[in-house]
């Protein structure tokens, strides 16, 4: 039972053969074995699960009395599944009959709260869909639970991933305002916030995320774990609440690069469901076989300072990565700081366009319970209902008035441009004119101070000329389709910072291995000390 199904997690569960205990790190399994999953890698735990050292029973109980016991302060766990338990029990049993499925079998994961997971709401952090129960997972929780993963619950995110407003608003209504683990005045990023700080405070072995431009690996950055934006379409979108199939990307968020290759090699590939990923299985590959602690040797990396707001934080930091970069065999190709060019004028046109549609076209695929069916009725229920009112809705007002879809000649020419600009022109032609293999910047900045809901800003798609702000490798790729993966960088004055590596499409075995390489070389990544016992 729950006090509010849709708000913050006290959801305690309750099966026949299985009591969650009230310890804080190491509750007892049916069995009396108990399983301590603070700071321990999800392949860490796949081991043992293999090898009879843990139950999936014990990890899940595990992970469920952790964040009974500390998320409050941090808002990141909007639900627990209610057949969790029920879920690794039936892991157990498949690895006692000998027909385990696989690596992560029994193995639980968080899906942020835009995918469809059957038995819990998709409510995109909105109460407008607090009845959104699906009927079918979405094709990435499809696939983790054929794989034999356990669905652990819904993670926290910014409402609508972030695409309602200009003005500050951290988190959404339904879960809540979440919190850096690093520092509690600080933010966690967006979208994939509670992602971001379930992954850091190991409330599960892994985490997915959603991207449309930044959302997977913003949050990696400020929350010092990975985070891998696949190219668009390697993983499946259908029964995620989307932003712009252009843009849209879901992918993990892990502690290690091995994690999220892990999760990778379990959710890519074609599903008829999504035309989009019709191309995908042609371009898969095995991406743990991929993870080389050598594979920076003989790479000639492109590197792309950052010039933007607190870049001249985080510049030492950069240059210590790059001589990891270099020790490790990287040849280091300095780009100029104006090789990119600013997409964003382009991405406005297309993101108003697609969300309109693309949020329609999920909408009318909900069950009957839910009453919002369109744009213009999650509109008019945010503009009425108490919980949601306090808001402001000018990304949706601006989307609403688009017309003819994506037969609209202003979009197309956008598309066509973004396009152009952001892959021939863009990260292609850097990697053809420099003759590197991967670029590589700083992620981000240290984590920002959290704003008071409202606070004026101009959101990542300002209404404005080219060269607002300076065009960063993330805002690139994502209007370019291409992949990244950030990895932990270090620390600036006690918050983390990440490393993107990035290239052109279907290049995530390459990213994967240069990452693992990186990050067996620096070691970098310094867990929040809240998520340690007695932290």
């Amino acid at each position: 039972m729950t006090t509010s199904r849709f708000q913050k997690i006290t959801l305690m569960l309750v099966a026949a053969t299985v009591t969650v205990a009230c310890s804080r790190d190491s509750p007892a399994s049916a069995d009396g074995v108990s399983y301590s999953v603070e700071e321990v890698p999800l392949h860490q735990i796949s081991d043992d699960l293999a090898a009879g050292r843990a139950s999936s029973v014990a990890v899940t109980q595990g992970y469920i009395a952790r964040i009974e016991a500390m998320d409050e302060a941090l808002n990141s766990v909007i639900a627990i599944a209610p057949d969790a338990l029920d879920q690794a029990a039936a892991s157990d049993a498949r690895r006692t009959a000998g027909a385990a499925r696989g690596p992560l079998d029994g193995v639980p994961i968080l899906l942020k709260d835009n995918l469809d997971a059957i038995g819990m709401p998709t409510t995109a952090g909105s109460f407008a869909l607090e009845a959104n129960v699906p009927d079918r997972d979405s094709e990435v929780a499809r696939r983790l639970r054929a794989a034999g993963a356990v669905i652990l619950g819904k993670a926290n995110l910014s409402q609508f991933a972030g695409f309602r407003n200009t003005a500050s608003f951290n988190g959404s209504t339904v879960g809540g305002s979440p919190r850096n683990p690093y520092d509690l005045t600080r933010s966690p990023a967006g979208s994939s916030s509670g992602s971001g700080v379930a992954t850091a405070m190991s409330f599960a072995a892994g985490t997915i995320g959603t991207e449309t431009a930044g959302s997977i690996v913003g949050p990696s950055s400020v929350n010092g774990v990975v985070g891998m934006k696949p190219t668009i379409a390697l993983v499946s979108r259908r029964g995620i609440v989307p932003i712009s199939l252009n843009q849209d990307s879901s992918g993990p968020m892990t502690r290690s690069v091995r994690d999220a290759a892990m999760i990778l090699d379990a959710i890519a590939g074609t599903d008829p469901e999504d035309p989009w990923s019709e191309e995908a299985d042609r371009h898969l590959d095995d991406y743990v076989g991929a993870l080389d602690a050598e594979a920076l040797r003989g790479t000639r990396v492109g590197v792309l300072r950052s010039n933007g707001p607190g870049s001249d934080r985080v510049a030492w930091l950069f240059d210590a990565a790059l001589d990891v970069l270099s020790t490790e065999g990287a040849e280091l190709v300095e780009l100029p700081t104006d090789a990119l060019i600013d997409p964003r004028v382009e991405m406005r046109i297309i993101l108003l366009q697609d969300f309109k549609v693309d949020l329609n076209a999920y909408l009318a695929t909900t069950p009957g319970a839910v009453s919002v069916r369109s744009l213009a009725g999650l509109m008019e229920f945010s503009q009425t209902d108490p919980r949601e009112r306090m808001h402001t809705m000018d990304y949706w007002d601006d989307a609403q008035v688009t017309e003819n879809g994506r037969a609209d000649p202003k979009y197309q020419a956008a598309l066509a441009d973004g396009l152009r600009l952001t892959r021939e022109e863009g990260i292609d032609r850097l990697l053809e004119e420099y003759d590197v293999d991967v670029l590589v910047s700083p992620t981000s900045s240290p984590a920002s101070e959290i704003e008071p809901d409202g606070t004026p800003r101009s959101g990542p798609i300002p209404d404005g000329p080219r060269g607002t702000r300076p065009p960063g490798l993330t805002v690139v790729a994502a209007v370019a389709g291409y992949p990244l993966i950030s990895v932990p960088m270090g620390m600036v004055d006690g918050l983390p910072v990440g490393l993107t590596f990035a290239s052109t499409a279907w290049t995530e075995a390459q990213l994967l291995g240069l990452a693992y390489d990186y990050e067996q070389a620096s070691q970098a990544r310094m867990p929040p000390a809240r998520a340690l016992t007695g932290g």
